[in-house]
C-alpha cells in the first residue's frame, strides 16, 4: 500500500495536496467539493490589513512612505467596502469552513506593519482555523528603506502576529530577497513553524487608451515552480522548518518534484481554478502510480531525497547551473 501521508505544522495530512489561498475557500460547497475530491487541507484568502485599517496606526506610514505621499497613489487602494470581504464576514467563514469540513482549516493574514490589526491572529484561532499563514507581501519604493529596515520590520511583524496566537504559524515569502537563507532563519526564530515559498507578485498592466495601471491577473504554469523548487531545495536542512511550495504545481510530477526538493506539501490556486476539483483525484492516481512503478513506499520516503545537501553535485543549484544553461543553449537560428 502506497502511503500518500505527509505532515505540516504539526497537522497530519492524508496527502501533500493543499489547496491554497484563492477564492475558492469563499464558497462552502467549492470547499467542500475540494475536500471530496482528496485536498488534504484548504488556506482561506487573505484577510487583509488594509481591511481593518482602523486597528493599525503604523499602516499609514509605510503606504505613504511607499508612495512618495502621493494623493494620486493612495487613491488607487479600494474603498474598504469595496474588498472581497470585511474582517468580521472573514471570521464567519473560518467557523463555517471548520463546521463544515473534516481537513484542516489555515487561515491567512496578509500585512506589512504592527499594530492592532495583529490582533485578528487570535480571532482566527478562535474562529477555529488549524493553524495560520502570515503572507508578507510589500513592494519597497522608497530608496531610503534599507534592506535591513524592511526585513527588521518583517520579522517584528512575524513575531508579534505569533505572539497573539498559539496554532502553528507558517510565513508566506517573497523570492526577493537579498539573502533569503539568512531572512527565513530570522522568520523561523521569530515563530514560524512552515515557510511558504512563494508568494506571486502581480504585476500591474497600463491601459493605453484611459492612460491608467489596471490590475491583472495571469494564472501559473509549471514553468514558474522552478523557483520555490531551487530554494527549497537549498534551505530544507538549513532552516527547521516544515515548506510548502507553491507557485505552479499542476501535475503529478509538480508534486512528485516539490515532495524531493524537501517540501512537506504542496500548495495549489491556479491548477484548482482552471481544472476544477476533479484535477485532484487525477493527481492522486497519478502520483501514486508514479510511487509505485518506481517502488516508493511513501511521500516521506523521497522527502528531501533530490535536495541540495543530498545531491552528488550541490552546486547545480548555483552559478554552475547558469554557466551550465548558457554553455548547452543552441542557437537553431
Amino acid at each position: 500500500m502506497t502511503d500518500l501521508s505527509t505532515s505540516y505544522l504539526g497537522l497530519n495530512l492524508k496527502n501533500p495536496l493543499v489547496a491554497s489561498a484563492s477564492p475558492l475557500s469563499k464558497n462552502v460547497d467549492k470547499a467542500r467539493k475540494l475536500e471530496e475530491g482528496g485536498v488534504a487541507a484548504i488556506v482561506m484568502h487573505s484577510l487583509f490589513e488594509e481591511q481593518i485599517i482602523h486597528e493599525s496606526l503604523e499602516l499609514d506610514h509605510y503606504l505613504t512612505r511607499s508612495s512618495d505621499s502621493f494623493a494620486e497613489a493612495m487613491s488607487y487602494f479600494p474603498n474598504a467596502d469595496k474588498y472581497l470581504v470585511g474582517p468580521e464576514k472573514y471570521l464567519r467563514q473560518v467557523s463555517e469552513l471548520k463546521k463544515a469540513l473534516k481537513i484542516p482549516v489555515i487561515g491567512s493574514l496578509n500585512g506589512v506593519s504592527k499594530g492592532g490589526w495583529t490582533n485578528y491572529a487570535k480571532q482566527i484561532q478562535d474562529a477555529g482555523a488549524d493553524a495560520l499563514e502570515l503572507n508578507l507581501y510589500y513592494i519597497p519604493t522608497d530608496p531610503d528603506l534599507t534592506a535591513q529596515e524592511l526585513e527588521n520590520a518583517q520579522v517584528e511583524l512575524v513575531a508579534e502576529v505569533k505572539s497573539a496566537n498559539s496554532i502553528p504559524l507558517a510565513v508566506k515569502l517573497s523570492p526577493f530577497i537579498t539573502a533569503l537563507p539568512n531572512f527565513a532563519r530570522r522568520v523561523v526564530e521569530a515563530g514560524a513553524s512552515g515557510l511558504t515559498l512563494f508568494n506571486r507578485f502581480y504585476q500591474p498592466d497600463f491601459d493605453l487608451e484611459e492612460l491608467k495601471i489596471v490590475p491583472s491577473l495571469d494564472l501559473s504554469t509549471s514553468a514558474e515552480m522552478r523557483l520555490p523548487l531551487r530554494w527549497v531545495s537549498i534551505l530544507y536542512g538549513k532552516v527547521s522548518a516544515d515548506f510548502a511550495l507553491t507557485s505552479g504545481v499542476h501535475t503529478a510530477v509538480d508534486v512528485v518534484k516539490a515532495m524531493m526538493a524537501g517540501a512537506k506539501v504542496t500548495m495549489m490556486a491556479s491548477a484548482l481554478l482552471q481544472g476544477g476539483d476533479q484535477v485532484i483525484p487525477n493527481m492522486l492516481s497519478v502520483l501514486e502510480s508514479w510511487m509505485k512503478e518506481r517502488e516508493y513506499s511513501s511521500i516521506k520516503q523521497m522527502q528531501g531525497s533530490m535536495s541540495q545537501k543530498a545531491v552528488k553535485e550541490p552546486a547545480a543549484f548555483e552559478r554552475a547551473n547558469y554557466m551550465a544553461v548558457l554553455s548547452t543553449f543552441r542557437d537553431t537560428q
